[in-house]
């Protein structure tokens, strides 16, 4: 059996906290920001934490068990 690789795309995009939560920056926020309102903008600032499937999916993605 061969090596498990990481996948770069996810690598790019996730990190792991040192207590094992799965964190990732808001999308929404690169272009067509006038329409938004300064509220909005302030919570698309804020770093989300993953939860549920997607955690597990994306931990195997980066290799953690």
């Amino acid at each position: 059996m061969g090596k498990q690789r990481t996948r770069k795309s996810a690598a790019k995009r996730f990190k792991i906290s040192s207590k094992g939560k799965l964190l990732h920056r808001s999308h929404y926020l690169r272009h067509l920001r006038s329409k938004k309102s300064s509220r909005q903008i302030r919570s698309l600032k804020l770093i989300k934490v993953v939860t549920g499937k997607y955690e597990k999916k994306i931990k195997k993605m980066l290799g953690v068990r």
